[in-house]
Order: structure tokens, then C-alpha cells, then sequence
């Protein structure tokens, strides 16, 4: 059946939570990027049979509308990268490599929709723990009000931002610089891990690319400070008493947490994980955009 196949076509051949991918050269042949392709070991570029490549998995083609390359154009461009070394799963897999023979683009559905979902999750886990901390810090444990304000209050002492710190210079009391600590810690640890996962640099990407990358690894920090502020300004603004006031804090958490159907830890919740899904979120989204623009 291999001599059905279109030269240039883009296979792709289901595994257990993935799938393979790869490039139809003719003659029964696929170039493909070996990493990970037996579910075991990295591997670099090579070519190998059909039998091969999809190792009794079966496949599909991925149908492209528009290639920016002839098929002629796509074959050499795959075997112009037999034996590369730089296999990465975020960020040089089996599926960016076929984008880039055919699109010159170095894009993966798996990745984009696994960063869809865990930006999210992720921030929902993270804020799930931080309102655990919380009602363990304080002098009163729990999550009734009181527990919540003196765990928020701790947590903001201990962290150094309110007697002489930002906090202080900002305005920030203990109870707020609590929840900003809280976010932020988490957030700067997801900006870390994206930036070293599906924003990473990788010497097989084009200088477009790496640029991107460049800029959306410096977004993602960017989305940290820009969900701090604004989870402090929605608890400022959401309570029936405004502003950063004990009175302030209680209401407004409060009221973030009604949305949930939830009360004050449910705020705690929400309020917290906003740093961590801004972190995902704005910095692979700025990466898609300055991709998109210099395209």
C-alpha cells in the first residue's frame, strides 16, 4: 500500500498518549525524527521503512492545505537533517520536525493542547496548595475568616514584604502581601518550568524561532507580576467594602470565592493560582504572536 502514498505526505501513526510522526520520502521509505519513537530512548533523524516507522501502530496522513514547500522540496528538506542529534520533547519533536519540512514552522498540536489544558490546571493545583498553607500559618488554624487572615498574614511577614520591604512601599498590609507571596512563588516556578520546557531554546530552530522563544521565555515572568497585580486589584475592587483594608480582603476574597459557589478559601484559591496560569498563559501566548507576526 506504500506506493499509494503521496512522496512528501505527512504521516502519522498512533501510540499509547501520543502520536508519531513523519515524512513519506517514496519507495516505501520515512524519514523521522527516532526520539521516543519506541516509547523508550531519544534517537536522532534517520530513514526507515514503512514496517518500521509505524511498528505495527498503522497511520494516517495529516493533510496540509496549504504546504509552503513542493513534496520535491519536503523530501530534501527531511533528509537534509538525517542524523540530527537534538531530539527534545517540547521542543524538537517527531511533529515539529515534520511542520518544519513542510511549513518550515515549528509547531506541535501535541504540545499546544497539552499547554492549553495544564495552564489552568496547573494554576488550579497551585492554588488548591497555597490555600493549605494558608490555614496551617497562622495563629488561628483553619479556614474559617480569621483563620484565613492570620494565615495570609503570616505568610506576608515571613515573606519580608511588609516592614520596610515592597509591601510596604507599595501599601501592601501583611494579609495582602500574603496572597501576593503566594501566587507568586508558584508562578515563578511554572515560568521557570515553561521556559525550560515548550519555550526552550533548541539549536535545531530557525533564528525566527529562537527569537520567539526568546521573548516569550521573558513574557512569561511578565505574566507573574501581571497576575499578582491582578489578583490584588480584584480583591481590592470585588468586596462591599473596597480597597486593601482587613474589612477589604475579607469581603473581596469572598466575593471572588461566591463565583465558585465557595466563600473565602475559595478565593484564596482563585486569587493564587491567577499568577501561575498567567505565567503559562501570556508567555506562550506572546511566543504564538511574534511567531504569527514575522511570519
Amino acid at each position: 500500500m506504500s506506493h499509494e502514498i503521496p512522496v512528501g505526505s505527512h504521516l502519522v501513526s498512533p501510540r499509547t498518549l501520543y502520536s508519531h510522526h513523519g515524512i513519506y520520502v517514496g519507495n516505501g521509505k520515512v524519514v523521522h525524527y527516532s526520539g521516543l519513537a519506541d516509547r523508550i530512548s531519544t534517537g536522532p533523524v534517520i530513514e526507515v521503512t514503512l514496517a518500521q516507522f509505524v511498528d505495527g501502530n498503522g497511520y494516517s496522513i495529516k493533510e496540509h492545505s496549504n504546504p509552503k514547500f513542493s513534496s520535491e522540496e519536503i523530501v530534501l528538506r527531511a533528509r537534509s537533517r538525517i542524523g540530527e542529534k537534538l531530539y527534545s520533547v517540547f521542543a524538537n519533536n517527531c511533529e515539529h520536525f515534520c511542520e518544519w519540512c513542510i511549513n518550515n514552522d515549528h509547531d506541535s498540536t501535541q504540545v499546544t493542547k497539552g499547554t492549553v489544558v495544564a495552564s489552568p490546571t496547573g494554576g488550579t493545583i497551585s492554588g488548591i496548595a497555597a490555600r493549605s498553607v494558608v490555614a496551617a500559618s497562622g495563629s488561628v488554624a483553619g479556614l474559617s475568616g480569621s483563620g484565613v487572615m492570620s494565615g495570609l498574614g503570616t505568610i506576608g511577614t515571613l515573606g519580608g514584604l511588609v516592614e520596610g520591604g515592597v509591601g510596604a512601599t507599595v501599601g501592601l498590609g501583611a494579609a495582602m502581601s500574603g496572597i501576593a507571596i503566594a501566587g507568586a512563588i508558584p508562578g515563578l516556578a511554572t515560568a521557570s518550568l515553561v521556559n525550560n520546557t515548550i519555550l526552550s531554546d533548541n539549536p535545531a530552530h530557525t533564528q525566527d524561532e529562537r527569537d520567539s522563544r526568546t521573548i516569550g521565555r521573558a513574557a512569561s515572568y511578565v505574566g507573574v507580576a501581571a497576575g499578582t497585580a491582578g489578583s490584588i486589584a480584584a480583591v481590592s475592587a470585588a468586596g462591599t467594602t473596597a480597597g486593601l483594608s482587613a474589612a477589604g480582603i475579607t469581603t473581596g476574597l469572598a466575593a471572588i470565592g461566591a463565583t465558585v459557589g465557595g466563600g473565602m478559601a475559595s478565593g484564596v484559591v482563585i486569587v493564587t493560582a491567577a499568577p501561575v496560569a498567567a505565567a503559562v498563559a501570556v508567555g506562550y501566548g506572546v511566543y504564538k504572536f511574534v511567531k504569527w507576526f514575522k511570519d
